[in-house]
This record gives C-alpha cells, structure tokens and sequence, in this order.
C-alpha cells in the first residue's frame, strides 16, 4: 500500500525547521556579541564559519532551483515568450526566490514547502494526493543533502571553535554554550535525518521509525561530542598540529572511501569529489557509503576514532596550562569526553539491537549483534520487474554494472518512457497498463537515492506522467541479459 503523509511527518519537518533556525540565528548571535565585546578575532572565525558555508549551500540551492523552474517553464510555454500576467507572475518568482536565498533562507523555504506539499498530499483527490507526495519526497530529498553538506561544513567546525574557546577561558558563557548546543544538535539530527528520508523514499527498505531516529541522534549526538571536545583540547594546546591532524585524517579517511569504490555519482571525478565531501563526515563521525558488509568498516572507524580520541584528551592532559585550569577540572574532562562516547557506542547498540528498521536483530554467531547483516536479495528476482516510484530493481553487483561488451550503446538515451503498454503476445503475460519509465542505467547503490530521486530530468518526466495519467508511471532499471527489451520503448523522451 502508498505510503501517507502523517502528521507525525509533519511535526518532524516543523522540528528540523527549529533546528536549523537555532543553529544559524545562535550562531549569528554569538558572532554579534563577541564584536561588541571588542574580540574581534573570534568575531571573525565564528562569523566566517556561518557566512562561508552557508554561501556555499545556498548557492547550491538556487542552481537546483533554477533548473527544475526552467525546466517546468520551458514544459508548459512550450519555448515562447511570455507576456501578459503569466510573464509578471514568472518574473516575481524569479525575484522572489532570488531575494531568499541572497537573504540565506533558501533551506527555511525549502522546509515550508515540504511541509506545504505534504499537507497538499493529505487534503488533495486520491490521484492529485500520490502527485504532491511524490513531489514532498523530492523537496525532502534535496533538504536533506542540503543541511547535510551544510552541517558539515558550518555547525561541525563552529562547534569545535567553541569548544576551543571555552578551553582556553575556562568558562562557558551562556552564548557559547546555545551556539554549541544547536551546532552539536544541529549535526545528530541530520544524520538522523539523512538516513530517515532515504528509507522513506525507497519501497526497497523497511521505513525507519520515529523511535529509532531519536535513539540514532542520541547515538550520534554522543559520539560527535566526544570527538569535538577531544579536537577542542588538543586544539587549545597544540594549534598547528591540530590543522595538521585533521588534514592527515581527511586525507586518510578519502583514500579509505575511494578505494571502498562507492557508486553515487554518473562520472568518476564527480564520484572523486563526493568521497572528499564524506571524508570531511568521517572526520566527525560514521556514516556508510556503501551497502554490503559494513561491520568490519564500523569496527575499524570506532577503533581509530577511540584511539584519536584518547591519544589526543591524553595529550593535552600532559601538557595544559596549570596556571588556567585546575588537576580536578582536567580530570572532570578527560571523564566527560571517555563517557561521551561509551554513551554514544550504547545508543548504537539499542539502534542496531531493538530498533532497526528491519526489526530486531541478534545473531549468536557474530561477535554481537550490531554486526548482522540484512538479507541479500533473492539470487531468483526476475530480471523484468517494473515497480512504482520510488521503487526499484533489485540491485546489480559489480560485473552487472560493467555490462557485457557491446551490450548497449555509449550514445543510447539515459531514459526512455513507453506512454502506454503495448499488446501482449499471446506467449507473455499481460502487463499492467500505464506508463513505463525505461532507465537505461543501472540502480544506484547504498546511501545514494535512486537514479530518479538523483536526476532532476527524471524527476520531471516522474512528475509530469503521474500528473497527466490515471495510473502510477512504474520505473524500470537496466539489468543484463534482456537487450531486446530495448525494442518496446517507442517514445524516447
């Protein structure tokens, strides 16, 4: 049965709206006090770290808007010029999306209208409903690459800088302490968050409850604790070494990612670049690239990061100044940052034991049950299932994906859509009507969304067929050894 908008759901967008605004409007307050207070050093780092990633993000956001606006222009004028009130309306949602995000409120307009577009999804017809759900689920995806790349970027570093100066005072000023508190939130609820919409947007994947995505900010909001006060007092003490640290870390950790050889983006130097984006994660905290057995990974991130973790409190423990901060005080740390992240490790282990999506998971023959592995697809999935969005095939391994030579064309569309199924012969069996959306591309792998959550041009075709047809558009993915289904795809869009 299609999934529905709850109000629930919405409650969680409204939360993730809150949690946003806090990051950045503490962020911006504590910049503000800091330049009436004369430190015009901390004023800097701290405004640089709200102003530079956020450009970034934005940036991002209006390039994306800007196609899929155009893209729908260009659909519906049919490549004429627009005059009248339907020119004056274009151009004022031009100016309008334009002065949102120059004023840095493209993610505050993308979460209204995540939430608009759910709720049109519950007071709309059954066929308009599916239309704004499919619609909410884009918007829901793009807002969570969004905040992801711009948790990273801005609230990660922002809060270690707190941190640091709280270090080097010895005191927590109450704005100190809101602005690392939203940023520290900030990052263990998008990673929450991130891993929520991409199993509610993939029928391939049991949806992850509300239970086990708090349980997973906890997981998370722990674990990323202990590692920023770890870098905070290392970085008090010894500056140009931490700068050195990190960059070996990132370095370190790309290379780890690259040679995991993940599959998300169309080009290899695109997926180059994406492994250096998750490697600025991985300084932080864990997050999987790619499916199959991540256990040993997870080991070996956690092992690393506990080693870090204690070499760099250890450190620092050796060599703080007496003078500013007191033996009880050094200990009081040293405690908080080791129960940190044990705390952390126990909330992974209720995740992982009592409320994983795919139910509870023990297995008396791995080292513990965090360890278990969800069941790979059945070696007999038929090589022609068609399924609804976002539903998929079931996923190709890697001599799938290379494709036998001269299997396919390089210059064959990357889609092509059937608008109607055609008559059966009488050796098949009937197929069910409705529109066929034929993906010459093998399905993308884990965390990646699907190829038509990833294509904006999908996307369109996705949109545009289940608003004009009765029936859901189903997706068909390539899959080897059935070229000659190739030849009933008339319509190449």
């Amino acid at each position: 049965p299609a999934r529905r908008y709850r109000l629930r759901d919405g409650c969680w967008v409204f939360c993730a709206l809150l949690v946003c605004f806090a990051d950045g409007a503490s962020d911006l307050w504590l910049a503000a006090h800091y330049y009436v207070r004369g430190q015009r050093w901390w004023f800097g780092l701290t405004l640089l770290f709200v102003l530079l990633p956020s450009l970034v993000v934005q940036m991002l956001s209006l390039r994306w808007f800007v196609y899929d606006f155009a893209a729908s222009t260009k659909d519906s004028g049919g490549g004429t010029k627009d005059s009248g009130p339907r020119g004056c309306c274009r151009l004022c949602v031009w100016l309008l999306q334009g002065l949102i995000h120059l004023l840095q409120l493209g993610q505050v307009w993308r979460y209204l209208r995540t939430l608009y577009l759910g709720l049109q999804s519950r007071w709309q017809a059954e066929h308009r409903r599916r239309h704004f759900y499919w619609r909410m689920m884009f918007e829901s995806a793009d807002i969570s690459m969004l905040r992801l790349l711009e948790a990273f970027l801005k609230s990660a570093p922002q809060l270690v800088l707190q941190l640091s100066i709280m270090v080097q005072q010895n005191s927590i000023e109450p704005l100190q302490g809101l602005s690392a508190s939203a940023s520290l939130v900030s990052l263990a609820w998008m990673i929450a968050s991130y891993q929520k919409v991409l199993r509610d947007s993939r029928e391939d994947k049991m949806p992850m409850s509300y239970k086990g995505a708090v349980v997973q900010i906890l997981w998370h909001l722990f674990t990323i604790a202990a590692r920023a006060i770890a870098f905070a007092l290392f970085a008090s003490v010894f500056q140009l070494y931490f700068g050195i640290f990190i960059v070996t870390h990132w370095c370190i950790m790309t290379f780890w990612i690259i040679q995991g050889e993940t599959d998300f983006c169309m080009s290899k130097w695109e997926e180059i670049i994406y492994n250096m984006v998750v490697g600025i994660i991985y300084i932080f905290c864990w997050f999987n690239v790619k499916e199959g057995r991540s256990r040993y990974r997870m080991c070996i991130y956690y092992i690393i990061t506990l080693s870090e973790n204690a070499a760099l409190t250890i450190l620092w423990f050796l060599y703080y100044d007496r003078k500013t901060t007191s033996d009880f005080n050094a200990l009081i740390l040293v405690c908080v940052v080791s129960s940190s992240f044990a705390l952390g490790i126990f909330f992974m282990f209720i995740y992982y034991c009592l409320l994983h999506p795919n139910g509870p998971i023990f297995s008396h023959r791995s080292v513990g049950c965090i360890f278990r592995q969800e069941p790979p697809p059945l070696p007999g999935s038929p090589v022609e299932a068609v399924t609804s969005p976002p539903r998929s095939l079931p996923r190709t391994t890697g001599g799938e994906r290379d494709g036998a030579p001269g299997e396919r064309d390089s210059c064959v569309p990357v889609f092509q859509v059937r608008p109607c199924a055609p008559p059966a012969p009488a050796a098949r069996a009937p197929r069910t009507e409705g529109p066929v959306i034929r993906i010459d591309l093998p399905r993308k792998k884990y965390p990646a969304w699907d190829a038509h959550f990833i294509d904006r041009r999908l996307r369109k075709t996705i949109l545009a067929l289940e608003y004009a047809s009765p029936t859901t558009p189903r997706l068909q993915y390539r899959t080897p050894g059935a070229p000659q289904e190739v030849l009933e795809y008339e319509t190449t869009v």
